[in-house]
């Protein structure tokens, strides 16, 4: 976890501390198994582990998997090699929701025979007109004051299948006058005949999130409940069903602001959109905000976290820019990443005076600020490749690149002199001559003469060919955390997101990486060689922050 911060719950944790309502912090982290993880799932995760390693308390993995419909084994796995990959791994255990059916099941009669809840037989959209407005209160269900006798009778037999789905649902019987929507007796129970992932046909009826929840952090011993904004209304619900059950130690609920970046969704609901319609390479695109599709792009656990922290966490809504979490990869990678020669989009050059056969090597540091690690030497010959973007058929002002007539460094090597080019049918230059000044191997020229320009470069015959995927912003639209109404997040996806160079060109020593490894590419920026594909390389991050420009 990053470096030590105190926010706002700590204050309250602090406090309960202090008056001996808690002995031991006990937090949790309750995903749904129905997508990946993404950024602002992380800040969740930051939140709970971080707190519970602070206070040395217990940290737990809850798989919030009461609504089977969209849940997968596929996403419980995930979720668990995302949650170690950030190295938050459930020091309190592995839990399911699902675990807790038959107490969830026995706590449900428990509140029938109280009197607390009952079934009703009211559509989903009859309930939706009789639960009123914020400015109307709503109206009892007809079904309200069935004895105790018939709604144990009828939820019996909703457990045991006599009634389809939407027939009926177990509601709670709290206050339809109350101000609070959520306390305006909400369903507690629905009938689904669909198969859950781990319990099978067992179970035809399964609890609400609003009710299962609070049992599930009651039975593991959950102190704080720490969960995002959304769930601030229901936070008296959530007291309401600890409460009425008897819980003896009670947990309670605190909120946060969810994380929002610019250029990008949170909502799975969202990203599961862009996987569906074919938009993106699946769930670990490095477009996408998943915590999967972020490390195959080259985001490191350490980076995200650091953007979580220095996000910061408060009650207010936010909308963090995504060139902070670039700042914080590149400030690591900085440090970390080895350097590599590459060629972009390569243009072809030629040393007139330099003879056909003839091959030398230039040894490069692997990190200019860490000569511990070692150097590398490359392949120097007649023909080399340099980009594209560093030759002009004419001078430009504050261009000291490649010109006719100008002179540049060769990055380690010589000095090389433009003379002429040579283009193809559409204009396009595709080969550059000139000559080296063979006194200048590491030094500068004898007589004095300056020398502005230096650019990197590779020999043709020596360099290995890969494809480099160019990564741009997802979504044009900055603030997609407040769509226009009437619109869809595909409508702002950009066409630019993502451009393959093809014909890309790197020094020898990168035929010996591996998926995952990452490296500076001297003055294209960072990149990491894909999971996916072989011989492809994902932009990770630019050298500089380019807002702006």
């Amino acid at each position: 976890m990053p470096e030590e911060t105190s926010f706002f719950i700590h204050d309250i944790i602090d406090e309960d501390l202090k008056e001996g309502r808690v002995d031991k912090i006990h937090t949790r982290f309750p995903p749904e198994p129905n997508g990946y993880l993404h950024i602002g799932s992380a800040k969740a995760i930051y939140i709970n582990a971080y707190t519970a390693q602070k206070y040395d308390g217990l940290f737990n993995l809850r798989y919030d998997d009461t609504n089977p419909e969209k849940e997968d084994d596929e996403y419980v796995q995930s979720i668990y090699e995302d949650l170690v990959w950030l190295g938050a791994k459930p020091t309190g255990g592995v839990f399911y929701g699902s675990d807790y059916f038959e107490k969830c099941y026995e706590f449900a009669v428990q509140l029938i025979r109280q009197g607390d809840a009952y079934v009703c037989d009211l559509s989903a959209e009859e309930m939706r007109e009789t639960r009123g407005t914020l400015t109307e209160p709503g109206q009892n269900s007809p079904y309200r004051d069935r004895s105790v006798e018939e709604n144990l009778t009828l939820f019996e037999r909703m457990k045991n299948g006599e009634f389809p789905d939407g027939a009926c649902t177990l509601r709670a019987k709290i206050d339809m006058q109350s101000p609070n929507l959520n306390l305006r007796d909400p369903a507690i129970y629905r009938i689904k005949h669909v198969s859950h992932h781990r319990q099978g046909s067992k179970w035809c009826i399964y609890p609400m999130y609003d009710f299962a929840h609070p049992i599930q952090d009651a039975l593991e011993g959950i102190t704080h409940s720490l969960c995002s904004l959304e769930f601030e209304n229901h936070r008296p619900l959530y007291d309401w069903v600890v409460d009425h059950i008897g819980f003896e130690k009670k947990p309670h609920q605190y909120e946060f602001a969810r994380l929002n970046v610019t250029h990008t969704v949170m909502s799975k609901r969202y990203l599961r959109a862009l996987v569906e319609s074919g938009k993106v390479d699946g769930w670990d695109d490095p477009r996408m905000p998943t915590l999967c599709g972020l490390r195959r792009r080259g985001y490191t656990a350490s980076s995200i976290l650091e953007f979580v922290r220095r996000a910061g966490v408060a009650k207010a809504y936010s909308n963090v820019e995504i060139e902070l979490l670039e700042h914080c990869i590149r400030e690591e990678l900085n440090e970390s990443a080895d350097r590599r020669v590459c060629v972009l989009d390569p243009l072809e050059l030629v040393i007139e005076n330099y003879p056909e056969d003839r091959v030398e090597y230039f040894e490069l540091p692997n990190h200019p600020a860490h000569p511990e690690r070692g150097a590398r030497k490359v392949p120097f010959s007649r023909v080399l490749c340099v980009e594209q973007s560093d030759f002009r058929k004419q001078q430009e002002p504050k261009f000291f690149r490649l010109y006719p007539g100008n002179e540049v460094r060769l990055m380690g090597a010589y000095v090389f002199r433009c003379d002429r080019y040579e283009e193809d049918e559409t204009g396009k230059v595709v080969r550059i001559f000139g000559t080296i000044d063979p006194e200048t191997a590491g030094k500068n020229p004898a007589d004095g003469r300056k020398v502005k320009g230096t650019i990197h470069w590779l020999s043709k015959p020596h360099a290995i060919r890969f494809a480099a995927a160019m990564f741009d912003h997802l979504f044009e639209r900055e603030n997609m955390s407040a769509l226009p109404e009437g619109t869809d997040c595909l409508d702002f996806l950009s066409d630019h997101s993502k451009t393959l160079l093809e014909n890309a060109l790197g020094e020898p020593s990168l035929a010996e990486s591996k998926a995952g490894d990452t490296f500076q590419f001297v003055r294209m920026g960072y990149f990491c060689k894909d999971s996916k594909y072989e011989n492809t390389y994902n932009s990770v991050v630019a050298l500089k922050d380019s807002k702006g420009k």
